[in-house]
């Protein structure tokens, strides 16, 4: 403690949509693979349809992404206690959430359907944390709310899958 380097309380807006954008793209990568993983299986639809909403919420990020002005693509920090910006700098340092993991990497551990549910479970959570933090950051004129959309889509996921996962009558594999 105190030999490091402080930790900013300023970032960027675009940079964290940015980092929003490749969390979709690895959930969509995730559930694809999964779906092949548990073909023949009951949940590999629910899987794929999930991919197609993490495609939805791609679209959604990339185009706050393109309508950000110039003044918003700067540094800012977003609240007087500072909370928010040393939370958004600490994604943007990937110090909370690596969003260059290889997605696929958790699949290979996976035995069957369940632990397919469970790290997809582990996935949405982390997702819900994330786009939590990221909701003050998003400019109110780009659709904020929509933040809220996405946060709850996030959180029926979670329900789908849990509901998948109990359907399995505790069967690990």
């Amino acid at each position: 403690p105190g030999k490091g380097k402080a930790m900013s309380s300023v970032f960027n807006v675009d940079e964290v949509l940015q980092m929003a954008v490749k969390i979709e793209q690895n959930g969509q990568k995730f559930y694809r693979r999964g779906a092949q993983m548990a073909a023949g299986e009951k949940i590999g639809q629910v899987l794929l349809t999930l991919a197609e909403y993490e495609v939805e919420h791609e679209r959604i990020f990339q185009t706050m992404r393109a309508e950000l002005t110039a003044e918003e693509r700067q540094p800012t920090v977003y609240d007087p206690e500072d909370d928010a910006g040393k939370y958004l700098a600490a994604l943007a340092d990937r110090r909370i959430f690596n969003v260059d993991a290889d997605p696929l990497a958790k699949l290979g551990s996976a035995r069957g359907p369940a632990d397919i549910l469970n790290l997809a479970i582990a996935a949405e959570k982390e997702s819900v944390v994330f786009y939590t933090g990221l909701k003050d950051a998003v400019p109110p004129r780009l659709g904020r709310e929509k933040m809220d959309e996405i946060i709850r889509e996030e959180l029926r996921h979670i329900g789908i899958l849990a509901g998948h996962l109990a359907g399995l009558g505790g069967r690990r594999n």
